[in-house]
């Protein structure tokens, strides 16, 4: 004698059947929705402005040149989750000798946001004026620099789901001495 009556039998073939349906539905769904929205994106990094706010130039008795330079720079989250960074510091360093650097604040960029991060600079020549292309670049009056700012922090996504992640920003800058300006080029990517 069996447990089950025909009818019953086919009512669980169907249930069975319809859930793996929906399950393959919903699988679908959440990979399509992953590698369209929810898939991590490198922010955009502009810069605002980049000023050269002074340049102290000292010949005698010994040779000092500072240079203080303001940025802002833009950071756009083009992803769906919030990412929330600890205290960092910015570095520059002249052709790879160390030159400066910048505290950078804690902070969260909201998703889909832009965020604004200002830092001031003090660039010392005393850790790079022995380098050999010193010496041409300053009578050229353009001095060359590299930025490079690292975040730890964490994304959330849909206020739920919290991944470890690392943006990595590099600018190029430029310092015109005898225009008394300067420029700059940033570019960024993001790791989880």
């Amino acid at each position: 004698m069996g447990c089950c009556t025909p009818k019953i039998k086919k009512a669980l073939k169907i249930g069975c059947g319809i859930t793996a349906i929906l399950l393959i539905i919903l699988l679908v769904v959440g990979i399509i929705l992953y590698f369209t929205i929810l898939k991590p994106k490198d922010p955009k990094v502009t810069i605002q402005s980049v000023t050269l706010e002074s340049i102290r130039f000292e010949p005698f008795p010994a040779f000092h040149l500072n240079i203080t330079i303001g940025l802002i720079l833009t950071i756009h989250n083009r992803n769906y989750g919030s990412f929330k960074y600890d205290s960092s510091r910015a570095y520059v360093s002249y052709h790879d000798d160390p030159a400066a650097e910048a505290p950078i604040e804690a902070d969260t960029i909201p998703a889909r946001k832009d965020h604004d991060v200002n830092t001031t600079v003090l660039i010392k020549s005393d850790g790079f004026s022995k380098n050999p292309n010193f010496l041409g670049d300053f009578i050229s009056g353009c001095l060359n620099f590299t930025s490079s700012t690292t975040l730890h922090g964490k994304v959330t996504v849909l206020k739920v789901l919290k991944l470890k992640a690392t943006t990595v920003s590099t600018c190029d800058i430029s310092v015109f001495t005898k225009f008394q300006n300067a420029s700059s080029l940033c570019k960024s990517k993001i790791k989880f």
